[in-house]
C-alpha cells in the first residue's frame, strides 16, 4: 500500500481563511497509515487554531503504537479536546473555538481500518463501485437524514444543515467518552478506498457524484482535485478537506477446477455390481412392507380425526369465556421516549443530556419511566418538557425512581399535566434545578409514607455547566 494515500484543503469561493486541516502519512513505524480531516468549527474566531491543536496532539500520539488502537484513538480525541479547551482560556477571543472531526487508521497488512468520529466530518467506503457512509453526523439534519425523515436532496438544502451537537472544545472533559466519541472498525480489502471528508464537499456535491468521481481510474491526487474542483463549482460556500486512502493490494483469485476422482477398472465394476444388488434387495423390502405401511396410515388418520374432533369442541366451549375477557391497552412507546429509555439503559457515565435535536422540545411518555441507575444527572434545555398521552393510568407516576438509585439531579426540565410526576423512595437522592411542575396534581411524591411536596419551580446549586450546546458553523 506504498504511497496510496493523498490529503488535500480549500478554503473554498466565499470564505477568506481556511479553517480546515488534515493528516495524511505513515505513522507507528510506518505499520499504520493515519487519515484525519479536521473542521475548525465557524463563525468563531480561533477555529483553525482548534484545528491545529488537534492535527499536533493526534500526530503525537501515534508515534508510537501502545495498547487497542480504539482505545488510543478515543484517547488521543480527549488529549485533543483537553488542550483545546485550556487554550480557550488563554484569551478570550478564543473562547467559542472548537472543532470537529474523523480519524482513521489503516493497518497495512492486516487489510483493516478503524475509525473515530466527532460531528459532522464523514467517513466512506467506496467497494465495487459502491459508496457507503461509515459514520453518522451528529447534528440535527444529520439525525434526520440518517434516520430516513429527510433524504440526500433535503439535507443538503436544509436551513439548519450546519448546526451540530458534538464538538472538541465545548468543554474541559468530553461526558461519557464511549458513546460520545463514535468508533469501529472494518475490513480494507484489496480494490477498496476510504475517504475523509469534510462538509464543504458533502454540501455541495451528492453521493452519485461523489461516487462517480472516485469509481474513475484516475491516480488518488488526481480524484481528490477532482472533488474539489467540483464542490468550488457547485458554489464552493465552506472550506473544503479531502483525504483518499486505496488499498492497492494484490486482489486474490482463486481459479476454479472440477475435481478429479481416480477409480480404477476393476473398482468400478465391483461398485457397480454392489449397487444394483442392494437396488434389487430394497425393492424387494418395499414390496414387504406395503400392506403394513398402509394399515398404519389408516390408523394414524383416525386418530388425527379424533383429535380433531376434542379440539374444535373445547374451542366452542370456550369461545364465551374468551370473549367476555378486559381488553387491555398496550400502550407502543413513541419515538423519543424509547431513544430516551435505550439511552438511559445503555449509560455507562454520570451525565446524560436532553438535546433538542434528538428529542425535540417534548417527551410524551406512554408509561412510567423507571430509573434504577446508581446516580444520574439528567439535564434538558430550557424548553425540554416531559408529558404524558391520553392513556395513561391516573394515579401512575410519569417517573419512578427506584430505591437504589443514591443520587438523581433533575435540571432545566419541565413536568406538564399528570396526577403524579416523580415517585422516589430515599429522600436524600432527589436534586432539582430549574425544574417546574404544571398542572400537577401531586408534583414529588416519596413511597414510603406518601409524602408529597407541591410548587411550581424548586431550585438546588447547579453541579455542573452544561457542556453540550448548539452551535452553528457560519
Amino acid at each position: 500500500m506504498a504511497e496510496k494515500y493523498f490529503g488535500i484543503t480549500d478554503k473554498g469561493v466565499t470564505r477568506n481563511n481556511n479553517e480546515d486541516t488534515f493528516i495524511a502519512e505513515a505513522v507507528m513505524k510506518d505499520k499504520f497509515i493515519c487519515a484525519c480531516v479536521i473542521d475548525g468549527v465557524g463563525g468563531y474566531e480561533g477555529g483553525e487554531i482548534a484545528a491545529a491543536i488537534a492535527r499536533e496532539t493526534i500526530l503525537k500520539y501515534f508515534t508510537v503504537p501502545s495498547g487497542q488502537l480504539s482505545s488510543m484513538m478515543r484517547e488521543a480525541i480527549i488529549s485533543a479536546n483537553e488542550k483545546i479547551y485550556n487554550e480557550k482560556l488563554s484569551s478570550r477571543q478564543y473562547e467559542n473555538m472548537a472543532c470537529v472531526l474523523t480519524l482513521a487508521l489503516i493497518e497495512k497488512e492486516k487489510n483493516r481500518f478503524y475509525y473515530a468520529h466527532v460531528g459532522d466530518t464523514r467517513l466512506y467506503l467506496l467497494r465495487d463501485h459502491s459508496l457507503v457512509k461509515v459514520t453518522n453526523d451528529h447534528s440535527f439534519v444529520g439525525y434526520l437524514e440518517d434516520s430516513g425523515r429527510l433524504n440526500e436532496s433535503e439535507a443538503m438544502s436544509h436551513p439548519k444543515r450546519n448546526e451540530i451537537n458534538k464538538a472538541l472544545g465545548f468543554d474541559k472533559t468530553i461526558p461519557n467518552p464511549a458513546e460520545y466519541i463514535e468508533t469501529g472498525e472494518s475490513p480494507f480489502l484489496p480494490g477498496d478506498t476510504l475517504l475523509l471528508c469534510t462538509d464543504g464537499l458533502t454540501d455541495m456535491i451528492n453521493k452519485a457524484g461523489i461516487t462517480n468521481f472516485l469509481s474513475q481510474s484516475n491516480p488518488l491526487e488526481e480524484k481528490a482535485k477532482q472533488l474539489v474542483d467540483a464542490a468550488n463549482n457547485a458554489g464552493g460556500k465552506d472550506n473544503i478537506t479531502v483525504v483518499l486512502v486505496e488499498n492497492n493490494h494484490k486482489r486474490i483469485k482463486q481459479k476454479a477446477t472440477k475435481p478429479v476422482t481416480l477409480i480404477k477398472k476393476k473398482d468400478q465394476q465391483k461398485d457397480e455390481y454392489e449397487l444394483n444388488k442392494s437396488f434389487e434387495s430394497r425393492a424387494q423390502a418395499t414390496t414387504s412392507k406395503k400392506t403394513t405401511s398402509n394399515n398404519v396410515n389408516l390408523l394414524l388418520l383416525l386418530l388425527f380425526l379424533i383429535s380433531t374432533s376434542g379440539f374444535i369442541w373445547l374451542w366452542f366451549n370456550k369461545k364465551e369465556e374468551v370473549t367476555t375477557q378486559p381488553v387491555v391497552f398496550d400502550h407502543q412507546l413513541y419515538h423519543e421516549e424509547k431513544i430516551l429509555r435505550d439511552s438511559l439503559n445503555n449509560l455507562t457515565g454520570y451525565n446524560f443530556y436532553i438535546t433538542p435535536t434528538v428529542f425535540g422540545d417534548t417527551i410524551f411518555l406512554s408509561q412510567p419511566l423507571i430509573i434504577d441507575t446508581d446516580s444520574l444527572h439528567l439535564k434538558g434545555s430550557a424548553n425540554t418538557v416531559f408529558t404524558i398521552d391520553s392513556l395513561y393510568n391516573l394515579g401512575v407516576p410519569a417517573i419512578q425512581i427506584a430505591p437504589s438509585v443514591k443520587f438523581i439531579f433533575f435540571d432545566s426540565i419541565q413536568f406538564y399535566n399528570m396526577d403524579v410526576g416523580i415517585q422516589y423512595d430515599n429522600t436524600d437522592a432527589l436534586h432539582f434545578n430549574h425544574v417546574g411542575f404544571q398542572n400537577a396534581f401531586l408534583q414529588v411524591k416519596q413511597t414510603p409514607g406518601g409524602k408529597s411536596f407541591t410548587g411550581s419551580a424548586l431550585e438546588m446549586q447547579l453541579l455542573k455547566k452544561d457542556s453540550l450546546v448548539k452551535i452553528t458553523k457560519e
